[in-house]
Order: C-alpha cells, then structure tokens, then sequence
C-alpha cells in the first residue's frame, strides 16, 4: 500500500538531490515507455509534472522507440541498464576496423576527462564527427538521464556519460519504498558509487549471519526507513512483517557497504540466495548482471540446485548483435539456427566465462553449461515482471527439461 504521500516524498527528494543539474523546465519534456507499474517512472512522472514539463508516451512497441524519440525529442529520459547496454553496444558495434576502435576509445576519453571536471555538452569536435548519430537517434536534445530498476556496469555508466554529452544518475530503491533510496549526485565519478541516501530517508545495515555480513565490518542489508516507505502490503499481514520490523524500517534484502566517502554501494543480494551441494550461498542475480555484458547475450538466466555442485544457465542471443557475432567464428544463418548451433553456444559460453573471471566471480559462481533459447523473456509471456525482473519459479519451471538435460551432460 503506497500512498500519495510515499510518491509526493520521492519526487521532492530527487527533485532536492538534482537540483544543481537538473532544475525541470517547463520547455522539458520526458519520454515514458517503462510500464506505469513501475514506481520509478510515476516519481518521474511526478517530478515532470510538478514542474509543468511535458510527458510524451511511446507508441507501445520496444522496438518502435527509437523512432518515437526521434519525434517526441526529449529532454528527459527515465531509463532502465537494459536499454542502456544495447545503446552501448550499438556504439562499440560501429566500430568495426582497429582504426575506427582506437579513435572511439581515444574520443570517449578526451570527453570523460571533461566530464570528470564538471564539464557536461555535446557541441566538442568528438560529438560533431564520433557521438553525434547515436545522440540523434535519441532525439538530440537529451539532457538528463536517470537509469534504475537493476546494477549498470561502471564501465558501460562512464562510457555514455562521455558519449551521449548528458548527465546520467543512477538511482537505487524498490517499489516498497516509492522505487527512490538514493541517488547519485554530481561528481560522483569513483568506481562502485550507488549514491547517499535521499532528504526523505534513513538508511542502516544490519547484520546478516548466515551470509557472513556484519554492520561492524560496514557490511549488511540495506534497511530503510521515511516517509517514502510503504504501509505494507494489501491484506497480506504476514508478508508485512517479514518485511517491515516494529520499528519501521524496510528491509529490502538488498547487501550494502559504506565507502569511505559516506556513499553506499550494493554488491550482494540476500533474497533468491540459495545453497549448492557443498554449501556454498549463490546469488544469481549477481551472476547474472555479469554474464549480461557478453555482446551476444540479450538475457540471461542463472539457475543451481541445491542438490548439485554447479550453476547452468539460460540465455536469450541479441537478435540485432548475433549474426556479427556469429559471422566472427565462421558462421552464418538465420536467428534460429544460429541459437540452435553447438558452436554458438560454446562461443557464448566462454565469453561469458571469460567475463566472469574479469569480474572476479569465483569457479563456482561460473556457469558450467548453457541452453541456448530463441525467445525473448517478456512480462506479456509470464517470465518478466512489470519491472523486467525474472520471475524465477517460472522460469525454472518452464526450462525444467532443459535444466534436466543440462546436469544430465555434466554428469551431475
């Protein structure tokens, strides 16, 4: 139950927390396409609103939305890491000679090394000869840009901070608490940064034993408490309790630490945890916002059981990146036939492994088998909530075989 109040007090927060940068104007205007569910984009909407900016809607269609930004121009755009990461692709897609690489690289940083220094445009000669199509293609006038809803890696955050020429924050909450916790502020450059918390909430860790967290070591789940946060959930008393404790704090299940700098970082989840045969804890989303910066991978699905010594996954191929990958191993055909290859399957495989290890996974946070699918997870087929999150039983239970067949091959 979330009232007019919890909204009212996110949006003065944001509004409060961005105002050096982002004071709305009325001649803004802010493109909606995330679900009206989604809490992040009705605080959004409130601030817009508040402000007496514009709102325009897009056509319904994911796909169509490059052509509604190219018409609506939009100022402000309230986004979600998956969009940003196919932006981020579509840049690094178009660099295709070694020449072509070394200038993006050289380009993005000269423009980070203004960013770093407070200094935020798209008129440099980097944006007229390198950036200026992709900032097109989103209209051309984009100025603020907030993204949520899950992790973005640091790299792909800094990177478009300097390409598309905007001020790009990263927010962090849930829907619990009107979707705003913190925010990131201007300046904010250093690795790891999710942001201090809003003017209208309290935030504390608390120990979590089993998972080896201890407020002491400036480590534990993330707990909330303000005017933003819910009054419970509707007719289900129970689930409240388990979520909200005596004293009004909003456990989000969500593992944080302190930086030395007062800004919290979130690295870990302690909801949709689960044990491996030897006892080791697995929190796949982590896994999962890895493996996802693999070029070729759309989705992904990271699944163990608790009866086996491995992870496997599920993963959906970019239709628009696959055939380039595809074609670099010596391969081609359709969409379908590549996702039914052995050998794409092997590719995807160790670049994500190989991301994996970057990342500092350790062996048994890697997958050890894919199944490669053709469809997209989405909310209309049952896979996706309003918030894109994967509904994890579904999931499971829908690839049950797949899942079979995959420890079956391990021997496990």
């Amino acid at each position: 139950m979330l009232t007019h109040e919890n909204i009212v007090a996110d949006a003065v927060g944001f509004i409060r927390n961005t105002e050096s940068t982002f004071a709305p104007l009325t001649s803004d205007i802010a493109i909606s396409y995330l679900p009206m569910a989604h809490m992040f984009e009705r605080v959004v909407q409130t601030v817009v609103y508040h402000s007496g900016a514009k709102v325009g809607f897009f056509q319904g269609d994911v796909r169509l939305l490059t052509d509604d930004m190219k018409t609506l121009r939009p100022t402000v755009f309230p986004t979600v890491p998956r969009l940003l990461n196919r932006i981020y692709d579509k840049i690094q897609s178009g660099a295709q000679t070694p020449f072509k690489k070394r200038l993006l690289e050289f380009a993005v940083a000269r423009k980070f090394s203004e960013v770093k220094q407070g200094i935020i445009r798209n008129d440099s000669v980097w944006d007229k000869y390198i950036f200026k199509k992709v900032q097109d293609t989103m209209g051309g006038r984009v100025r603020v840009m907030v993204t949520a809803a899950a992790p973005i890696s640091e790299d792909i955050l800094f990177f478009l901070r300097a390409a598309l020429g905007c001020q790009i924050f990263e927010a962090y909450g849930q829907t619990e608490c009107a979707a705003g916790c913190t925010f990131t502020t201007p300046g904010d450059w250093k690795a790891g940064h999710v942001g201090a918390p809003l003017p209208c909430n309290l935030v504390k860790l608390v120990d979590v034993p089993d998972m080896n967290y201890f407020v002491s070591n400036g480590e534990g789940e993330v707990c909330i408490k303000g005017t933003n946060v819910f009054k419970g959930y509707l007719k289900d008393p129970e689930k409240t309790a388990e979520t909200l404790d005596s004293d009004g704090w909003l456990h989000t299940g969500d593992i944080g630490k302190w930086l030395s700098n007062g800004t919290l970082k979130i690295f870990d989840r302690k909801k949709n945890i689960f044990k491996l045969a030897q006892g080791e804890y697995i929190a796949p989303e982590k896994i999962e916002n890895v493996y996802v910066r693999s070029s070729p991978v759309a989705q992904v699905f990271v699944h163990g059981d608790s009866l086996k010594s491995c992870l496997v996954g599920i993963i959906i191929p970019d239709p628009e990146i696959l055939p380039d990958f595809a074609a670099k191993i010596g391969l081609n055909g359709s969409y379908d036939e590549l996702c039914k290859n052995k050998a794409i399957k092997t590719a995807i495989l160790q670049d994500m492994n190989k991301l994996g290890k970057e990342a500092g996974l350790k062996s048994f946070e890697q997958v050890k088998d894919i199944y490669v699918h053709s469809e997209m997870m989405t909310v209309e087929n049952g896979f996706l909530t309003p918030t894109f999150k994967a509904k994890r039983a579904e999931v499971v239970n829908h690839f049950k075989s797949h899942i079979d067949n995959l420890y079956k091959n391990l021997n496990e």
